[in-house]
Parts: structure tokens; sequence; C-alpha cells
């Protein structure tokens, strides 16, 4: 570990709009409080970053000051202890606006009955982003119509949205349909996964907590993934090597038509530099099959290191980062702020005309459980979704596996968020 001493160090996410926002909000920080603190942000990978806090104890054992915490994690944080309650932070000088200038669904899942681990930083629910100057071009819609006998629409279900990525797919202009964020770590293949059920109407536990694969709808949300993904007509053919941040800098490259994936890339592709479809963007929601609308809400929260030597300024820096002028700074540099002010702000939705979507996406929007154990049971659903789209052995067997494994896990660690 690095020396501590006149260092404030924050592990971070590693995505390029996290590592620039958090860097110029210490900057301004600094120059207001004067800490005499040299901040070190160090990013991680998804995988990585869980290893550092929680397998090897990092926030417990003073490792860092403060931390992005996915909010899968937070069941485990709330049991591990290596969080700080901010309640009485909150309570003693509590945030401008707080709670109701945010979103009532960005509060919940860091509460742990009265203990607050952490403040919301990077929001942005699971949509479907698009391509409008591709949608709107009067070729395109013409070839589309000759070809299906129907107009060139943003699919509104999974068999449109299979349909139109065929579509678009032209390997040889390196432009594809879609893309999915297929890489084998316990998070993108499950939210696809999820997606596709509770769009078809299916449910991921029955009324008792138990964990439910072997169902009809579980079934055709496998089939359909793992056949989709399996397209060389219309999908990426990296798709597997992708996450979702990876999948964002690819539509962001003009490679992708449209995909489902979090509103912070369809942000970030508006915002960035090397974005070569800045002002093509638009998003809508998740497409669905008989079920309801559906979109998935997770998030970044900051909290700070229980092992921290810097408690006190830590809480003053999440502060600070929860501020509506520092919110708006990480939505500039390509995140996703999660104040209601900086949804409906007139410069970010100059810059970002889409923006404004936000609060409509979060209707309807689910969270996954949150479980103790949620880590291992992903693992079983991501398992069960890897051994689909990689073999050829029956959907039926491949569902059956999983739920005998997934009743080998305990579920006791359920919370009602």
């Amino acid at each position: 570990m690095a020396s501590r001493h006149g260092v404030f160090r924050i592990a971070v996410r590693k995505f390029a709009p996290f590592e620039s926002a958090i860097a110029k909000q210490w900057e301004i920080f600094e120059r207001r409080h004067q800490t005499g603190l040299t901040l070190e942000a160090v990013p991680f990978d998804l995988h990585p970053l869980h290893e550092s806090l929680f397998v090897n104890r990092g926030l417990e054992r003073g490792e860092w000051d403060t931390a992005f915490i996915s909010t899968d994690w937070l069941a485990e944080a709330g049991e591990s202890g290596g969080l700080v309650d901010l309640a009485p932070h909150l309570d003693t000088s509590p945030l401008e606006g707080y709670p109701h200038a945010w979103s009532v669904s960005l509060l919940r899942l860091q509460q742990f009955g009265k203990r607050v681990l952490g403040l919301p930083y990077h929001d942005g629910p699971e949509c479907l982003i698009y391509r409008k100057d591709l949608f709107a071009d009067s070729v395109e819609r013409s070839r589309f119509a000759q070809e299906f006998g129907e107009s060139l629409e943003v699919p509104r279900t999974w068999e449109q949205f299979r349909r139109v990525a065929r579509f678009f797919t032209r390997a040889q202009t390196s432009l594809y349909g879609t893309a999915f964020a297929a890489f084998p770590d316990g998070h993108n293949t499950v939210y696809d996964f999820c997606l596709q059920l509770w769009t078809r109407g299916g449910e991921l536990f029955d009324d008792s907590g138990r964990v439910l694969l072997d169902t009809m709808e579980a079934c055709e949300s496998l089939d359909y993934y793992r056949a989709l993904l399996n397209d060389a007509t219309a999908v990426h053919p990296e798709s597997r090597a992708f996450d979702s941040v990876k999948s964002g800098f690819v539509f962001a490259a003009g490679h992708i038509a449209m995909m489902v994936n979090w509103f912070g890339f369809a942000s970030m592709s508006e915002t960035i530099p090397e974005s070569k479809v800045k002002g093509c963007v638009a998003v809508a929601p998740v497409p669905s099959g008989a079920g309801p609308r559906v979109s998935l809400n997770a998030y970044w929260i900051l909290g700070i290191a229980a092992g921290s030597p810097h408690r006190d300024l830590a809480w003053k820096f999440l502060r600070h980062c929860s501020s509506a002028e520092m919110d708006k700074l990480l939505t500039l540099e390509g995140g996703i702020g999660c104040r209601k002010s900086t949804w409906s702000d007139a410069q970010v939705n100059a810059l970002i005309p889409f923006y404004h979507c936000l609060e409509d996406l979060h209707e309807g929007a689910r969270e996954l459980p949150c479980l103790t154990n949620w880590a291992q049971l992903a693992a079983v659903i991501d398992q069960m979704v890897l051994d689909a789209i990689d073999g050829r052995e029956s959907t039926v067997s491949i569902i059956r596996r999983a739920q005998a494994r997934a009743d080998n896990l305990r579920t006791e660690g359920a919370r009602t968020a």
C-alpha cells in the first residue's frame, strides 16, 4: 500500500468520466478547504474493485478514505462494517436539499434501518440507446419498408428489436445492429437476463424468497438472449469481451445502431470529445415481451471507509460531491448526476437533449434484491447465461442445473429495500 502520509485515497470505478470528475471535484474542494492533502484516486475494473474493498478488507484496514460502491454490494457492505454510518453526519450537517432533492429510488438501497452507508454519486437506469440519425434517414426508412413491409420505428418489443438489429448490421462498414455487455463479471449478463425475465412477466423470486429460474418465462428469456447473442447478422462479434463500459465506447465510436445499456453511456456519447455520434443519440424505454415496461435501477454511491484516518474530512468531501454544483460537474464530464435539479438543468439539456427523460425512465425501474450473498447468486445466473451462449446444451437442462445450484444458496440475507 502507498504511504498514507499526506494522501487522501479514493477507490474509483475505472471509467474516464468518473476519473476526470473526481479529480476536478477534489481540485475545487482542495482550493476551498486547503487540506494540504494530495489526492490519490486509483481506478479499478469491477472485480478488482470489489476484491480490494471487500475480499481484501481495504475499507476496514485503512487503505482507502472513500470508495465507489456499487449498489449490488450494499448488503455485503452493511454486514461487513466496512462503511461509516452517515446518519449522524446527516443530522448535524445535512446536505443541501436532502432528501427531497433526490428521487426516492436513489436513497433507499443504502439505507439499513437507521444507518445510511453512502450518498448517491452516479445514476442512470437501463434504457434503449439508439442512433436517431439512422432511424430518421429517408434511405434507411425506404429500405426497411421494402424489406419488411412496415415502417422503421424505435423497437417497442424484443421481436422488433431483433428485426431492426439485423437490418442495421453491415459488417463490411463496421456497423452492427446491437451489442451486449456479455463479459462474465457477474453483472452484465445478469442484468440482461433480469430485464428479459421481467419484461416477459417473470420474477426472480417467489413469495417465500426462493430463487425462480426453472420457469417458462426464464426459459423464453434465456432462449431469446442466447439466440440473439449468437446471431452474427445482428450483434457486434466482440460482445463477449465487452463489459458495459466497453460497449458504451463502441457505441460512441459509431459502430452500434442501438443497444440496451445504462443511461450514462447515452450521456457519455454526447459529451466525450472522441464521440463520433454526438448530436445523433436518443433514448427510449427498454423493449418488452409479454410483460410490463421495466427498467433496472442500479447506481454508484460514495461511501466513507471505516478504517480511514481522515473520516471527518471524507464527510466534507462527500458533502461537496453531493452539492448541486458538483452533481452538475459530474454530468458535464460524462457521468450521470443524481439530483433532480441536474436532470432538469437548462444547460445540461442543451448539451444532452434527452437528459430530462431520466425522470420518465425511473418510472417502472426495478432494483435487484439486496442479499448478502447476492454475488454468489449472481455468479450462478452468470454461469447459466454463459453456458447457454457458449454451448449447445438445451436451455431447459441449463436452467434446471442453475436452479439446483441456486437452491443450495441461502437467501436469509434478503432485505426489503
